[in-house]
C-alpha cells in the first residue's frame, strides 16, 4: 500500500465531448500508467449533456422535482465512464467504471447542491490492487436514504478533491478545456497571462467571486487535506497552473487575477430596527430557506435605524425578494429595494497583505472611468465592488491594466 503512487484525475465535459476526445483521454491515461501510477479518473458528462438534459426536464416541467432532476442529470456522467472504460480497454488498459452510489460516495440530502459526507475507499482501492484503472462518475452520490444526489454544477471538481483526499494522496490534475488559471477572463482581457500557481486563498476568492475554472468546494476540500491541485489543458501536454499553500509559492503578486460576476442580483432591506439579533434572526431565515447570501453590507443610520444590502444568486432572487418583503413586514421596516443588472468585479491577491493604497487605486479607477460603487467588500486578499452590469467589462479591463498589465508588475 505505502508503494502505490496513486493519482487522481478529473476530465471536465469539453476533455469527454466526443468519442475521439475519449479515446485522447485514455492515451494519456496510458502515459500515466507507463509511469507506474495507479490512475483513479474523475469524469463529467460529455459535451453539453448536462444542458440538454436540464432543457428537456422543462421541456416537461417549468419546476422540475429536485429529487428527480438529480436523477436525470445522473446520467450524463454514467455515459462517459462506461465509454471510457471501453476506449481504455481498446488499447489493453484494464479499467473499471462506477457509479457515485457504487462506491458509497454519500452526500446529505440536498438535492441539486449536496454536500459530501463521506466516501468508501474499499472497492477502489480493490480494483487499483487488481491493476485496474478506477473510473468515478463525478457530480454525484447517495444520501442516507440512497436516494441519487448531485453536487451541484462543477460538483466533478470537488468529487476528485474528495477522492484524493480519502484516498491520501497529494496528486490531483483538474483537465479542462484551458491552459491554466489566468489572471483574467481571457474572452473579456485579451493581454491574461497564466499563473504557475496560486494559493488556495486566492483560488478560493477568485472561485467565489466568479472564476469559472474551478470549483470553489473542491479548493475547500484541497486546503483541508493539503491536496494539490493541477488545473491544466486536456488539448496538450503543457504545465497548466498548481493550487498550492501559500508557503509553498515561489511568487507573490500584489493582484494575482481581476474576476468578474454576473450571475448574482442585490437587494436592499432599509431602516431595519438596529438592536442586537435583528440581523441573526434575518439571516437565519436565508439559511433556512438555503439561500446563499455572497456579499453583505449593513450602514447604520439614525434614530437607531439601519439598512442591510445582499447579493444573492439570480436563480433564488424571486424567493429571496418574497422573504425579504416578509422580513419587512414582520420587522416594520422601511421598505426593500432591488437591482438585478450587477456585476461583482473583484481583484484578488495574497500581496494585499503587505501591500498599501490598493483599496484607494480601486476607487479611483472605478471614478476615472465613471463607475459608481454600489456595495464595497473586503478580506485580506480581495476587494470586491457591486456596479452596474454595464461597466463589468470596462472595469476588469482597466484593473487588469492597472495592477497586472500586458507585463510582469
Amino acid at each position: 500500500m505505502a508503494e502505490m503512487k496513486i493519482i487522481v484525475q478529473k476530465y471536465g465535459g469539453t476533455s469527454v465531448g466526443t468519442s475521439e476526445r475519449i479515446k485522447s483521454v485514455a492515451q494519456r491515461i496510458k502515459k500515466y500508467i507507463d509511469k507506474g501510477y495507479s490512475v483513479v479518473v474523475v469524469v463529467s458528462a460529455m459535451g453539453k449533456t448536462t444542458d440538454t438534459l436540464i432543457a428537456l426536464a422543462n421541456e416537461i416541467s417549468l419546476q422540475p422535482d429536485k429529487r428527480e432532476l438529480d436523477m436525470l442529470l445522473s446520467t450524463g456522467e454514467q455515459v462517459t465512464i462506461a465509454l471510457l472504460a471501453m476506449a481504455l480497454h481498446e488499447i489493453g488498459i484494464d479499467a473499471i467504471s462506477y457509479t457515485g452510489s457504487q462506491i458509497k460516495l454519500i452526500t446529505d440530502g440536498n438535492f441539486s447542491n449536496a454536500k459530501i459526507e463521506s466516501i468508501s475507499t474499499e472497492k477502489i482501492m480493490n480494483s487499483l490492487k487488481n491493476n485496474k484503472v478506477v473510473i468515478v462518475a463525478g457530480f454525484q452520490g447517495i444520501d442516507s436514504d440512497e436516494n441519487i444526489t448531485t453536487l451541484g454544477r462543477g460538483g466533478s471538481d470537488t468529487s476528485a478533491a474528495a477522492l484524493a483526499a480519502v484516498l491520501k494522496t497529494r496528486d490531483c490534475e483538474i483537465y479542462t478545456d484551458v491552459d491554466g488559471v489566468f489572471t483574467a477572463d481571457p474572452r473579456v482581457v485579451p493581454n491574461t497571462r497564466k499563473l504557475k500557481e496560486i494559493s488556495y486563498d486566492e483560488m478560493l476568492e477568485l472561485a467565489r467571486l466568479g472564476a469559472g475554472v474551478l470549483h470553489s468546494r473542491s479548493v475547500e476540500f484541497s486546503k483541508k487535506y493539503n491536496i494539490r491541485l493541477h488545473v491544466r489543458s486536456s488539448f496538450n501536454y503543457e504545465e497548466g497552473t498548481i493550487v498550492m499553500p501559500r508557503e509553498e509559492m515561489m511568487e507573490k503578486f500584489v493582484i494575482s487575477g481581476i474576476t468578474s460576476k454576473m450571475d448574482e442580483s442585490m437587494i436592499t432591506i432599509r431602516d431595519i430596527p438596529d438592536r442586537p439579533g435583528i440581523a441573526a434572526k434575518i439571516f437565519d431565515i436565508f439559511g433556512q430557506n438555503k439561500i446563499y447570501v455572497n456579499m453583505i453590507v449593513q450602514s447604520t443610520g439614525k434614530d437607531k435605524l439601519a439598512s442591510i444590502s445582499i447579493t444573492v444568486r439570480k436563480s433564488d432572487f424571486k424567493k429571496a425578494m418574497d422573504l425579504c418583503e416578509s422580513i419587512n413586514k414582520d420587522f416594520k421596516a422601511g421598505g426593500v429595494q432591488s437591482k438585478e443588472d450587477i456585476a461583482i468585479v473583484s481583484a484578488v491577491g495574497v500581496g494585499m497583505l503587505s501591500a498599501y493604497g490598493v483599496a484607494g487605486k480601486i476607487f479611483s479607477i472605478m471614478s476615472e472611468h465613471g463607475i459608481n460603487i454600489e456595495m464595497i467588500s473586503t478580506s485580506e486578499i480581495g476587494i470586491s465592488c457591486v456596479i452596474d452590469s454595464m461597466y463589468a467589462e470596462l472595469a476588469v479591463k482597466a484593473l487588469h491594466k492597472e495592477f497586472i498589465g500586458p507585463e510582469q508588475k
